[in-house]
């Protein structure tokens, strides 16, 4: 096992039962160890089933175009908003990561190879949403040696050439820490890059695949912000952005702690939002975060200078509140360098 099991007490020595009891002959009978029970998830937490006409209009039409959408694939509590809404998340690349972190409802395994249609088919797809903001995200591919960002970043050239003014947010892997992938999405011409540290320095080896260190993130983080100075297609800086689970057990000093370097490395952007456990395979639930904590974080990264805070106990790294108020904040910015 790669990584120990959070949260679960030792197993009592079993007892041997005799045959009258109805187990096996030969005293090896070892009942079952239980599980503990899952916490019930508070009624903040409770969601609407997805519905309306602009999802299920959505939803059709991806389901004919042979794309992946990290709001399915992750299982996200906010498809119904965001597709209501008329915004999606694509993820490209297929729906296999080569990465297993234990928070995580992808699946993990050998993913099949690139189709070098798909940053043009996707692109395509986008464009045919109507959208005027969206987000494109990738499982990790450790197996290609450039980790898939020319791949990632066709479909960005694709989707500036077909619709220009739209605004493309990209949430990206680490690349294994080399830096020409990052700058493969800037020279791109993405407006927003994302990459998510996940979880705090402390819980970062149990909660993330191995290959993921916060320092590399950090890395990642501190590459973006300088490199995409002045890059945008408009002049702008590109902006950067991650994201922090709560309720795996981090204490309050280290969340803040990870906010501070957050900033001490440029970042622009930061969202909280609560673990959910995909499956009785993942890592469980250790405390389920109020909303007034929510609260204080947010009001916390705003002090110490983050342009923008989402924080909630729904909220996403992919959240459509988060893409309104970067969509009017880059606008704006074209609009007062002009």
């Amino acid at each position: 096992m790669k990584f120990p099991i959070l949260n679960q007490p030792p197993a009592p020595t079993p007892t041997p039962l005799s045959s009258d009891s109805g187990a096996p002959s030969g005293g090896n009978f070892m009942p079952p160890v239980p599980r503990p029970p899952r916490q019930r998830k508070p009624d903040w937490l409770k969601v609407k089933a997805p519905g309306g006409e602009r999802y299920f209009e959505i939803k059709k039409r991806l389901e004919g175009l042979d794309l992946f959408t990290v709001c399915e694939e992750a299982q996200c509590p906010n498809i119904g908003e965001c597709w209501s809404g008329g915004t999606a998340t694509i993820m490209l690349m297929g729906g296999t990561c080569t990465r297993g972190c234990r928070f995580c409802a992808v699946d993990t395994g050998r993913p099949k190879p690139l189709d070098p249609l798909e940053p043009f088919n996707a692109a395509k797809a986008v464009v045919a949403m109507g959208v005027d903001y969206i987000v494109i995200t990738s499982v990790n591919r450790d197996d290609l040696p450039d980790g898939g960002a020319a791949h990632f970043g066709a479909c960005v050239k694709e989707l500036k050439r077909l619709q220009p003014e739209i605004l493309v947010e990209v949430l990206i892997p680490d690349f294994q820490g080399r830096m020409a992938g990052v700058d493969e999405l800037i020279k791109a011409g993405c407006d927003v890059i994302a990459h998510n540290v996940e979880t705090v320095r402390s819980l970062t080896r149990r909660v993330r695949d191995v290959r993921a260190t916060f320092d590399q993130s950090l890395s990642v983080l501190k590459h973006i912000d300088e490199a995409g100075r002045g890059r945008r297609t408009a002049g702008g800086d590109v902006l950067s952005k991650t994201s922090i689970m709560l309720g795996l057990g981090e204490a309050d000093d280290e969340i803040d702690a990870a906010l501070v370097e957050l900033r001490g490395v440029g970042c622009d952007v930061v969202t909280f939002g609560q673990y959910l456990q995909p499956s009785q395979k993942h890592l469980q639930v250790v405390e389920f975060v109020s909303p007034d904590r929510f609260a204080h974080w947010e009001k916390r990264a705003k002090e110490l200078g983050f342009l923008y805070v989402a924080s909630g106990p729904l909220v996403r790294s992919s959240y459509r509140a988060g893409e309104f108020f970067l969509k009017g904040h880059l606008e704006g910015a074209e609009a007062t360098k002009a």
